[in-house]
């Protein structure tokens, strides 16, 4: 597999809260979803799904922000850049936003989301594209593609 030169280690813009990813990725993901282009302020969000075990927040307290629902978004307090995503009752992983990760341009999405959504001239380059979400039951099937075209 890749080497993604792990720990790696990154902070929200102003630099007050700061991460660690000590694991790879199990997928990475581009989100078309209005929602995501509200909270980026751009044409999708990134999103790298990293093993629990393997994030964590290493200086600094984030805040909740966002939607307040089934997921839960967490923002540097100061700047209030989108840093991470925990969903509910989801607790084996967490979705990193990797541009707050140093050498972020390793992290191209394999999956891209909600392209029902997509801006007309948002291009990711990934290898599925989803109207919605993949149905929960094709994650296993994606994750182990996911690993194979990293090598």
């Amino acid at each position: 597999m890749r080497d993604w030169k792990l720990p790696r280690e990154g902070a929200c813009r102003c630099g007050q809260v700061r991460i660690r990813v000590s694991a790879a990725p199990l997928v990475t993901m581009a989100c078309h979803c209005t929602g995501c282009q509200k909270m980026s302020a751009s044409a999708f969000s990134l999103t790298a799904a990293i093993p629990a075990e393997g994030f964590a927040v290493v200086e600094g307290e984030p805040v909740i922000g966002g939607l307040h629902g089934t997921s839960r978004h967490y923002f540097c307090p100061r700047c209030l850049t989108w840093i991470f995503t925990r969903p509910e009752g989801i607790d084996w992983f967490v979705n990193v936003r990797p541009t707050m990760l140093e050498g972020a341009e390793d992290f191209a999405p394999f999956i891209e989301t909600w392209v029902a959504e997509k801006l007309p001239f948002a291009e990711t380059g990934a290898v599925h594209a989803y109207e919605k979400l993949p149905p929960v039951e094709d994650y296993e099937g994606l994750m182990g593609e996911f690993a194979e075209w990293e090598r």
